[in-house]
């Protein structure tokens, strides 16, 4: 791989990184954004987000600075698309004056266009393998890479220097109460718990509740507290799962922001869950999990440290999925059973057990 080593009369004052997607992806472009800051301590760095990105941008005030929201634009589902506040949003990027844009979305087919319309003094990020080059400061989209070590990657082709590929979560004083405040009125034991996360945002995305429920009733048969999250806008799939389980778990649905089920998570026994935001954002505490991937491409989202996150999955011809509900029958998903699911997690608890003996 050739590296394009940036080369400054100065260093960048003012540098923005595009990357309009959801939480999940936030979260595994935390190593580039560090190795990013590291190089460049002293610049403003702009994320050119969503406006749901407001709060990863607060809670990584270390990696970045701001928040310049992009409208969307169509072929681009992650929101509704604001067609009449493009022009505005072009020229509040170039009254900008960045130095440097990078593109940190994806493939670049569609996005570069709009990165080299934020009027930086130089671009960089990805481009289709299959395109002419643009230039030394872009890399083809390395499809066989994990999905935070393509933006190391990139970062590394730069000639940025990459000390860690580890994701993080930092946690505040207010996440650690708030877990702590709902543990003492649910007279909860965070470190005995294990977490039950049905949900996902895409439909495809989803387990069968129906498995999660005999899962949730093998652990509780077995003695274990348990805890069934969700965000309020799931709350009929969670009250699914409870109304399928004939034993007292504890439902948290709504009950936490994302910092304080971070702070919950880094505590938790272990997370059973569907590949989605709150598998990354386990990943970055350091909880133990067990992820079910229905859809989804598994080399690319699968957390980095499968024996703390084991995977499991079903191959299917039409995997990855775009579908937001598969339009058949969810093979994919049903075709992950449900003794394979608590095979892994026995082997999690066990593993614990063995280290804590």
């Amino acid at each position: 791989m050739t590296t394009a080593s940036l080369s400054w009369s100065a260093p960048p004052r003012r540098i923005a990184v595009f990357r309009a997607l959801q939480l999940g992806d936030l979260l595994c472009t935390v190593p580039a954004l560090r190795a990013l800051r590291q190089a460049a301590p002293t610049a403003e760095i702009t994320l050119v987000g969503l406006p749901e990105a407001r709060g990863f941008v607060e809670r990584y005030s270390d990696y970045l600075d701001d928040l310049l929201i992009f409208p969307g634009m169509d072929g681009m589902p992650e929101q509704t698309p604001r067609p009449h506040e493009l022009p505005g949003f072009y020229a509040a990027a170039q009254a900008r004056r960045f130095d440097l844009a990078i593109q940190l979305h994806g493939t670049g087919y569609q996005v570069n266009d709009i990165v080299d319309l934020l009027g930086a003094k130089v671009v960089a990020g990805f481009e289709p393998p299959e395109w002419t080059s643009r230039g030394p400061t872009f890399l083809a989209w390395p499809d066989d890479l994990p999905e935070p070590l393509r933006y190391t990657a990139l970062m590394a082709h730069l000639g940025i220097p990459v000390r860690s590929t580890e994701l993080d979560f930092p946690l505040t004083l207010e996440d650690q109460r708030e877990c702590d405040a709902m543990a003492r009125q649910l007279n909860l034991q965070p470190a005995e718990t294990i977490l039950v996360h049905p949900g996902a945002r895409l439909l495809s995305r989803r387990w069968p509740v129906e498995r999660f429920a005999e899962v949730a009733s093998y652990l509780a048969a077995q003695g274990h507290t348990v805890a069934v999250t969700g965000s309020r806008d799931e709350r009929a799939l969670t009250q699914r799962l409870l109304d399928l389980v004939d034993a007292p778990l504890i439902d948290l649905t709504g009950l936490t922001s994302l910092g304080g089920l971070a702070a919950l998570l880094a505590q938790c026994r272990l997370l059973v869950c569907n590949d989605t935001g709150v598998s990354h954002v386990a990943a970055a505490v350091g909880a133990p999990s067990v992820v079910i991937a229905s859809g989804s491409d598994v080399a690319r989202w699968a957390p980095l440290d499968r024996d703390l996150h084991p995977v499991l999955w079903h191959d299917m011809p039409c995997r990855p999925c775009a579908f937001h509900a598969c339009p058949t029958d969810h093979e994919c998903a049903r075709g992950v059973v449900v003794d394979d699911v608590l095979a892994q997690v026995r082997r999690q608890l066990e593993r614990q057990e063995i280290s804590h003996a």
